[in-house]
Parts: C-alpha cells; structure tokens; sequence
C-alpha cells in the first residue's frame, strides 16, 4: 500500500520516489523523479526524468517540469506556468541532456499563474514571480518580479505580504518579520542578526 495517493488516470514510473501523503490528480505523468512528502500536483501536470522536487510543494493545473530543474520545499507552481530546459532548441539539431540548462527555484518562492521561467536561472527564496511574468536572469530571495522581460518592482516578505521599504529596514505589516535592504539584496533580519542562509 503507498502513502500517497495518485488518481487512476495519472501514470508513475516505477522508479519515482514519492513522499507521505503527496496527492497527485487527474492526468498526471510522473516519470523518474524524486518528489518529497506532502506535495499537491493539480491535473495534467508532467513531471520529468531527474527532477527533484521538496517538501509541502504545489503545483497547479498544466505545468510541466522538465528534467535540469529542482524545486526546493514550499514551491508555488500557479497554473499553466512555463518551465524551459533548452535555450535555443532546433527540432533539427536536437543537443540531448547534455544542451540543456539548469533552473533552481529555492525555498518558498512562488511562480504565478503563466508565468514563464527561462532555463539556467535561479529564483531565490521567498520570491514572488507575478502572473504572465518572464524570468530572464537570476532572481534575488524576495524579489517581486513582473513584465515582459521580468524586472524587480519591490519585494515580498515570506508570508506572501509586500514590504514597503521606506529606509534600509522595515517590518512587515502582517506578520512583523524584520528585513533589511542592501542595494537589490534583502535579507530578514533574526534577533537582531542579518539570515543570510541560503
């Protein structure tokens, strides 16, 4: 008897390794991946050979997540956003496993609904990615990226609430997580000493 549960539609390599109590929905394909413990994947969603995925991770209806990306624990997929692995595909000139980027999406950042994420870059913690947002570079932990190319409009405290930096610290209203604010770098602020964990 397996500790997750997989709806009858759904097909899951054999060697996947899945966590306790993931839930994976209608239509799902999940190949050989390694997936944590309490992760939700909404209907139709693809998951690739050699992706790692973390703990208390969601991800919506329609997202694929191609081999060359990892998604570390408490991830946000919105529907229908785009994960890239290949940088300038040619269906002629196929480069194989060896062409293709890696893409690291670390630790409670959230990808909104259409959003696009190039391949080769890495979102930081707690970032917001917003919908229809396309990620091009490297995002700092907490930024709020939006636009076509993405560009950094503010940043987000890790409860999901927007920090309004008037000096170089603020607190945030909803949760009073203390940051700091360095140039485009933040970092939260724990009994008086800077987190700079990563």
């Amino acid at each position: 008897m397996t500790e997750y549960y997989i709806h009858e539609s759904s097909y899951i390599h054999e060697e996947a390794i899945i966590g306790k109590n993931t839930k994976i929905w209608h239509f799902s394909h999940i190949m050989k991946a390694i997936i944590g413990e309490n992760c939700s994947f909404g209907q139709n969603v693809f998951v690739g050979n050699d992706v790692k995925i973390g703990n208390s991770v969601k991800v919506q209806n329609n997202v694929s997540i191609y081999t060359g990306v990892e998604l570390e624990d408490y991830v946000f997929c919105g529907p229908s956003m785009v994960f890239t692995n290949d940088l300038n595909p040619r269906s002629k000139y196929p480069k194989g496993e060896a062409g293709w980027k890696k893409t690291l999406v670390k630790e409670g950042a959230s990808i909104g609904a259409n959003a696009t994420v190039i391949s080769g870059n890495t979102i930081g913690k707690h970032a917001f990615i917003a919908a229809g947002a396309v990620v091009t570079k490297d995002v700092p932990d907490y930024a709020l990226v939006v636009g076509v190319p993405g560009k950094i409009i503010g940043y987000m405290c890790e409860c999901g609430e927007q920090l309004k930096f008037e000096q170089e610290n603020t607190k945030c209203i909803a949760c009073n997580k203390e940051y700091q604010k360095n140039d485009e770098i933040v970092t939260e602020k724990l009994n008086d000493k800077l987190n700079f964990s990563r």
